[in-house]
């Protein structure tokens, strides 16, 4: 199947990230609702509803755009979306009021403060993640629909 390579790579990407996604939303209206977590989550849930996925989608496409000039492992590839992800995320939080910079640390929600070395330990966690999901994971899915 030679047609249609990135709409493919779009599909492949975005598969990945919606399933988790889904798992995750999940959880968060339980600790919401049922278990009544004082934290507006609701407020948060869009931008990784509506960002995460198109943006896991655009940078598969990118991976077979570049696959053929230039390889690079599609684990190192992954690995380096958080680098994309995190300033996008950062502004809208900041903008929507729901992340506020402080001395000691994000505060989020205004009402818990993280402090800076969790935040750089999060996002080593983060980078080792997308790595391994999309090594295994979207590499997979890749190679099942033939765009690898």
């Amino acid at each position: 199947m030679t047609t249609h390579p990135y709409i493919r790579a779009y599909l492949a990407g975005i598969a990945v990230p919606t399933l988790f996604l889904l798992l995750a939303v999940t959880g968060f209206f339980v600790a919401r609702y049922v278990l009544d977590v004082p934290v507006p989550i609701e407020r948060a849930i869009p931008f990784p509803m509506a960002i995460v996925p198109n943006l896991f989608g655009v940078w598969n496409i990118f991976y077979v755009l570049l696959h053929s000039r230039r390889h690079l492992p599609i684990g190192l590839h992954g690995a380096l979306l958080p680098f994309v992800l995190a300033p996008i995320a950062f502004t809208v939080a900041t903008s929507l009021g729901l992340l506020s910079v402080a001395p000691r640390g994000l505060v989020l929600f205004q009402t818990m403060t993280v402090p800076y070395a969790y935040v750089a330990t999060l996002f080593v966690c983060a980078l080792v993640v997308y790595y391994l999901v999309w090594k295994y994971l979207v590499g997979f899915l890749n190679e099942l629909l033939g765009i690898a």
